[in-house]
């Protein structure tokens, strides 16, 4: 942390965070960062659009900009990283902030496949610390925690079956079956490895009669079929074109009790003309999940502050490794009849 003295003894120093990307997501934490995380600070950012970063540092004080993520992750005046850049850079950033002694929050995915993503639990086994932190972000959602708590205490009994829904309002041209797997479908299977705590072993794909706003090829609505561990099934009803707003839901069906999240209606509006009511769907996934993202960067700048560097929610390492490799199973379900098979690896 900041070896700059603090204006009174009793106030510790705040965490000083380089962000690597300045996209979308990586400006949003850098607004989150400064405007309402307690215990933190932005001092450093980088991005391949060197005038992307100077208009963010710019809003932030005190910030500055470096040409590289490597400048970045060995600067003095960083004391932990959030990495915000596209997946393909995610393994090897990971790896040199492990190697730099230096905590990370790594935005999903860990790594391109499976083999890339045990890489990064490698090093980080190797390295003898904890530091790495992935931005699996549900688990800070009011809802799922509440949800996976009741779990964990067995106030739903055994459970049985898991039901997701996750709807799009749209996506890009050129969203394929693949994508939908990797950036959508990949928070429900983390999700399954927080609410259940066991791996998944097989995925079936169940392609329907596309929607009407489906691209040429793509399979829109689509269902994943997930077999834990243990025998448990999970569904997952992904409909990414629905020309309306972002979504999600989770149902447990639990021996003591049937449990669901994501019901959340927001402000309802009754007595409009015409006898109509209603209220509104939040257009993507930031306005639905901005408390869980601004609740799992403050409790990992309190996990730095701390010294554990990853919080107990968080998703680690392994988690990362657990995905890719449902993921993969999930993509060759696509293609494939009948359940396929996850593979994995002994955990170091």
């Amino acid at each position: 942390m900041s070896t700059t003295p603090s204006t009174s003894a009793s106030l510790p120093a705040d965490v000083r965070v380089g962000v690597i990307g300045v996209g979308q997501m990586g400006a949003d934490h850098v607004t989150r960062i400064r405007d309402r995380i307690k215990g933190a600070r932005v001092s450093v950012v980088t991005d391949y659009f060197t005038d992307k970063a100077q208009e963010i540092a710019d809003t932030v004080p005190g910030a500055r900009v470096v040409d590289t993520p490597e400048e970045l992750i060995a600067a003095d005046d960083v004391d932990a990283v959030l990495i915000a850049s596209p997946g393909k850079f995610h393994r090897d950033q990971a790896i040199a902030c492990i190697d730099a002694g230096k905590p990370v929050l790594c935005e999903k995915p860990l790594a391109m496949n499976p083999e890339d993503a045990f890489q990064v639990v490698a090093a980080e086994k190797a390295s003898g610390g904890q530091y790495l932190s992935l931005g699996f972000m549900r688990r800070f959602d009011r809802g799922y925690a509440e949800l996976h708590d009741a779990i964990s205490s067995g106030e739903l009994g055994e459970i049985s079956i898991v039901n997701c829904k996750h709807r799009n309002a749209t996506t890009l041209p050129g969203f394929v079956d693949s994508m939908m797997v990797y950036d959508s479908a990949v928070h429900e299977v983390d999700a399954i490895h927080y609410f259940l705590d066991e791996p998944i072993t097989a995925v079936q794909a169940v392609l329907p009669v596309p929607g009407p706003r489906a691209d040429e090829g793509q399979h829109d609505p689509m269902l994943l079929l997930f077999r834990t561990a243990s025998g448990r099934i999970v569904t997952d009803e992904l409909y990414v074109n629905t020309s309306s707003g972002y979504e999600v839901r989770t149902e447990v069906l639990g021996s003591k009790g049937i449990a669901t999240i994501g019901q959340e209606s927001g402000r309802v509006t009754t007595h409009l003309e015409g006898s109509r009511w209603g209220g509104e769907i939040p257009g993507d996934f930031r306005p639905r999940f901005i408390d869980a993202y601004d609740a799992e960067v403050q409790a990992w700048i309190a996990a730095v502050a701390g010294g554990t560097n990853v919080a107990e929610r968080s998703a680690r390492a392994w988690d990362g490794y657990l995905a890719a490799a449902a993921c993969e199973a999930a993509e060759k379900a696509l293609t494939a009849d009948g359940f396929v098979p996850v593979d994995t690896r002994e955990r170091p």
